[in-house]
């Protein structure tokens, strides 16, 4: 049941871990507050955690641990010859959630996954313009671009028709952007005038009910009893928002929470000697990166990126910020995924270099804004000491970067500014396990204004990334991705800094749970042992 009133979050916790009602709950000691719990509004990996991986389902899932795509809210489908109609058949009986201002009338069909889409790619329709956000992973993707009508065939079946082939569709539509909205809730909402419900008062399929929502403390779930795959093992989830790093640990120690994420690298071998704690770890499908924005002089020539990246000490920063748990990043593309150019030659440590190309391009006495997140993240466990390490080396090439930051839902908002001022730390974790994932979406002119934080579009570059999408030739498009790889370190719109390994620490009475390679965490199938 709601609370009457908000609880400090050690006290919410407290009250349900205890409670007769929550004969099994497991807390979540999460890294941040998410952005909202509309999933197509946002792309970060806390805001998927909160709202996509918990509350919703898609088309189609990514087995959890994998990056297969089996059935999902659709139980089968079928893809025409020349890779332009999906014909999907719905599953019946699925149930949506409800709250104090909705109780859906029928179950799951057809009209909820045409609004689910249309709402991000019709700018005509009702709520295309209605949320705070914009649709960014939508647009980031081309979907707008590549989905040419979606048609209700009947009330369980949908057919998707392509403008051209999409090589990744199939996993695209697995994706968090594409999670399937109730549109009889939405129509209620906007009847009612609070279309912006959706965003905070999330109604969802998935297997956990979002019960309510302390902001930047506590977020409680109950278990979807109704849940089409089966009822989860846990009875309640609750999400302990904890910022930092050592203070989750702390609470992990004290059992304040059972599992926690991004620990920090230096307290990762006191963990594993722990009876009491285990440590999951997995090599990460990720890039921790510097994006410069390159529609901003002077970093709109090439050689300025260049002598910048030849400034930073990578493998410094390796083995202080990531305590040796990573590996340097030439490519924005992870090595595990396939299609990875080995034979691209990384740029080299080398300040005398850097500044002479800088003298070569005209600019004397840069002052540039370094922006660093506040949060920790696998690709970046600590975004604050890495820029001070990159100030410091700047500073040797006669750079001079004043480091910012912002709250963390501001920081991503800002960081996708056209106009942004100087370099951004960010990182990518992959989505779908397809090379497309990073190369388009963090490089492609479509991305943009969004995941595109280097606002970097070269057509060269961007002919072959869309050419790769069109074709199901997997070495065709391994030989594009890697003509791709060379192109882009050529022009270094960022700076590609590290690989990590994935670490995952619990208490030992976890069971079931699994590191996903997509970077999300997901409780579905996961109990606790007494």
């Amino acid at each position: 049941m709601p609370l009457k009133r908000y609880l400090s979050s050690a006290a919410f916790i407290a009250a349900f871990a205890t409670s007769p009602l929550a004969a099994k709950s497991l807390v979540f000691c999460s890294d941040a507050s998410p952005e909202g719990f509309d999933p197509a509004l946002y792309t970060s990996i806390t805001t998927f955690d909160a709202s996509s991986r918990t509350i919703f389902n898609r088309i189609v899932e990514f087995e959890t641990g994998t990056t297969n795509v089996v059935p999902g809210l659709a139980e089968s489908w079928e893809v025409s010859d020349d890779k332009l109609e999906y014909t999907f058949h719905l599953r019946k009986g699925v149930k949506f959630h409800s709250n104090s201002s909705f109780t859906p009338t029928r179950d799951f069909n057809a009209d909820d996954i045409l609004f689910s889409f249309n709402r991000q790619r019709l700018a005509d329709h009702p709520y295309h313009s209605v949320a705070e956000s914009n649709w960014s992973y939508f647009e980031a993707m081309g979907m707008s671009e590549r989905i040419a009508d979606i048609i209700k065939v009947d009330d369980y079946t949908v057919k998707l028709v392509l403008n051209r082939p999409e090589a990744p569709m199939m996993s695209n539509l697995a994706m968090d952007f594409a999670s399937i909205q109730s549109k009889e809730y939405a129509d209620q909402m906007l009847a009612a005038g609070t279309p912006e419900k959706l965003n905070q008062a999330p109604i969802g399929t998935g297997p956990f009910v979002f019960v309510n929502y302390q902001k930047d403390a506590v977020i409680r779930y109950e278990a979807n009893p109704d849940y089409w795959e089966g009822a989860s093992p846990l009875d309640t989830l609750i999400f302990a928002i904890t910022p930092d790093a050592s203070v989750r640990y702390q609470r992990l120690k004290a059992g304040e929470c059972q599992i926690m994420p991004y620990p920090n690298p230096a307290d990762i071998q006191a963990m594993q000697d722990d009876p009491e704690i285990k440590v999951l770890t997995q090599e990460g499908l990720n890039v921790g990166y510097l994006a410069y924005n390159t529609l901003m002089k002077p970093f709109d020539d090439p050689r300025v990126r260049k002598a910048l990246n030849m400034a930073v000490d990578k493998a410094a920063i390796v083995d202080v910020v990531y305590q040796r748990s990573g590996q340097i990043a030439k490519n924005p593309l992870p090595p595990t995924i396939w299609s990875y150019n080995d034979a691209v030659t990384d740029e080299p440590y080398d300040p005398e270099a850097a500044k002479a190309l800088l003298k070569a391009a005209g600019v004397e006495d840069l002052t540039m804004k370094l922006w660093a997140m506040p949060v920790s993240r696998a690709y970046n466990p600590n975004a604050r000491r890495m820029a001070e390490m990159m100030q410091s080396d700047f500073e040797k090439v006669g750079v001079t970067a004043e480091i910012i930051s912002y709250e963390w839902g501001e920081y991503l908002s800002r960081s996708k500014s056209k106009d942004r001022d100087g370099a951004a730390l960010l990182g990518w974790i992959g989505d779908n396990g397809d090379p497309d994932n990073f190369l388009s979406v963090l490089l492609g002119c479509d991305a943009v204004g969004g995941s595109n934080a280097a606002n970097w579009c070269f057509e060269p570059y961007d002919e072959l990334i869309q050419k790769a999408k069109t074709t199901s030739d997997k070495a065709e498009r391994t030989r594009l991705y890697k003509e791709a790889q060379i192109i882009a370190k050529e022009q270094a719109p960022m700076l590609n800094i590290a690989h990590s390994v994935d670490f995952m620490p619990m208490s030992q009475k976890v069971d079931g749970y699994k590191i996903h390679p997509m970077g999300t965490h997901i409780f579905y199938g996961v109990d606790i042992q007494d």
